[in-house]
């Protein structure tokens, strides 16, 4: 089965590229993507732009309405996401515990439905 991880930061700029913060921060990062890869889950994963570069779309009564920013207000953001296939849901909150947002932030883990294409 597959499952997404949703992972949630503390709102607040992301450390300078190139500083010593950043470079560890990357690096917790691909440890853990890298073991993923390695055991055979890990199906994809990317950062996601800061929340400032978001735009939500809502359509009501037939009129496109857009809004600058996140689609709600929270104290934390999402800053990117993981996908594994896993056996179970165990085994993917096992993985979800060694990304590095599970300490300051939070993982969300939601299994993914398998649809298939209409014919």
């Amino acid at each position: 089965m597959r499952y997404m991880f949703l992972l949630y930061g503390p709102d607040r700029p992301l450390p300078e590229p190139g500083t010593r913060e950043h470079l560890e921060m990357y690096g917790a990062y691909h440890a853990a993507t890298s073991a993923m890869a390695e055991a055979g889950v890990l199906v994809d994963c990317a950062p996601l732009r800061p929340v400032t570069s978001a735009t939500t779309v809502r359509v009501r009564d037939g009129e496109t309405l857009l809004t600058d920013g996140p689609a709600a207000e929270i104290k934390e953001q999402l800053g990117g996401y993981t996908i594994v296939e896993c056996a179970g849901l165990d085994e993917a909150l096992k993985w979800a515990a060694t990304m590095p947002a599970a300490l300051e932030g939070s993982v969300e883990v939601r299994p993914i439905v398998d649809v298939e294409a209409p014919s």
